[in-house]
């Protein structure tokens, strides 16, 4: 990563780079405190802001069983739920940083394993 140059785009830039940059070029070191994390899945967001912060709703997009929904019309597609589990809110620099990592993450993950394809209907083996 340290061979990377500087002429491409911010996303492609070192991560010792952006942290200089961040910092005002001072040297910072990095403690990490992991004692209170806790681990959550999602399969689900959804994303919302205001002049001064981005909210992120993380949680689950759960398919409900007929039995429990409202009394359907015959050929009426099945009700999905977003339960909502965890809301993060950043400021818009950490937002940033956070979209240019993900990214990079993303990037490296398609340029060793192929392309993410987020069309499900393409995704399918079965052809339906």
């Amino acid at each position: 990563m340290a061979d990377e140059k500087e002429s491409g785009p911010p996303a492609d830039k070192p991560v010792e780079e952006q942290a200089r940059e961040q910092t005002g070029q001072r040297q910072v070191r990095l403690r990490i405190d992991e004692r209170n994390m806790r681990s959550a899945y999602a399969n689900a967001f959804r994303t919302n802001g205001t002049a001064e912060e981005v909210m992120l709703d993380f949680g689950l997009n759960v398919i409900s069983p007929p039995a429990q929904q409202k009394p359907q019309k015959p050929q009426q597609q099945p009700e999905i739920m977003f339960q909502i589990n965890e809301r993060v809110i950043l400021n818009y620099y950490t937002a940033k940083r956070l979209a240019i990592t993900l990214s990079q993450l993303i990037r490296r993950h398609e340029d060793q394993f192929g392309e993410l394809e987020l069309d499900v209907a393409k995704r399918r083996k079965d052809g339906l």
